[in-house]
This record gives C-alpha cells, sequence and structure tokens, in this order.
C-alpha cells in the first residue's frame, strides 16, 4: 500500500475493511485509521524520537514482549475462572487489561517491523498450517 493509499485511511468507518501491512490482506479496523502498517510507523516515528532504536533489537523486544504478557497474565493470576470471565466489568481491571494488551502488542508489532515480518500474514499462514494439522472431526 502506498503512503497516499494509506492516507485515505483515516475517514474510514470503524468496523470497515481496509487494506493491512500487504497488499490484498484485509483489516477490519475498530477505529478510523487504524492499521498495522500505521501503528508500526507511529511506534517506530515514536521510538526515533527519543533515540530508543539503539535499543530495539531482536532479543530486547521479545524480552520486553514475555515481559508485558506476563503483566497481563498478573491481572488474572488468582482469579477463579468466573472471575477472568467477569474481569472486563470492573473499569478498573479493564483498564489494566487494555494497557497490557497495548503493551504486548506495541512489542509485537516493533519485533515485527525490526524482523521484517508482516504479522497478519504470519497469522494467515499460521491458521492455515493449522487448519491442516487439525481438521475438524
Amino acid at each position: 500500500m502506498s503512503d497516499e493509499e494509506e492516507r485515505t485511511v483515516p475517514d474510514a468507518e470503524p468496523g470497515a475493511a481496509v487494506s493491512g501491512a500487504v497488499p490484498g490482506n484485509e483489516l477490519t479496523v475498530p477505529g478510523p485509521g487504524l492499521t498495522v502498517s500505521g501503528l508500526q510507523r507511529r511506534l517506530a516515528e515514536f521510538a526515533a524520537a527519543r533515540d530508543w532504536q539503539q535499543y530495539h533489537t531482536p532479543k530486547n523486544l521479545a524480552s520486553a514482549l514475555t515481559v508485558e504478557a506476563g503483566e497481563l497474565l498478573e491481572i488474572f493470576q488468582w482469579l477463579t475462572p468466573e472471575q477472568a470471565a467477569d474481569v472486563m466489568s470492573d473499569e478498573r481491571a479493564a483498564h489494566r487489561v487494555r494497557d497490557e494488551v497495548a503493551d504486548v502488542l506495541a512489542y509485537l508489532f516493533q519485533l515485527c517491523t525490526v524482523l521484517e515480518v508482516d504479522p497478519l500474514r504470519a497469522l494467515a499462514e499460521k491458521i492455515e498450517r493449522n487448519e491442516s494439522r487439525f481438521p475438524v472431526p
């Protein structure tokens, strides 16, 4: 997708299908102007403005990703299955969950950028492999 095409995305309605990081891939947008490649670019610009790219090695990003995933897990650590299923009904807990999900996703997107992995394509290919490995009975 060219930069010019991507600039048209901010007018997209929530729930609209727009192109993702790879031409031909579709991504359902939860809000106006959100694309994987656009978010990856914002994360890269954020890091560059603070001169943090020097720390964004694959090892460091993978480590940070696991730390943030652990922080997400910590929210659920001592909850019963019923409490865990209801966690989003408590606004404070829901805010924590959203923040940790965002942190996990941010580090995953940054890792994908550094390693030049298209996350949507990687996921689609993995789903296809799993569909072959685990056919419906």
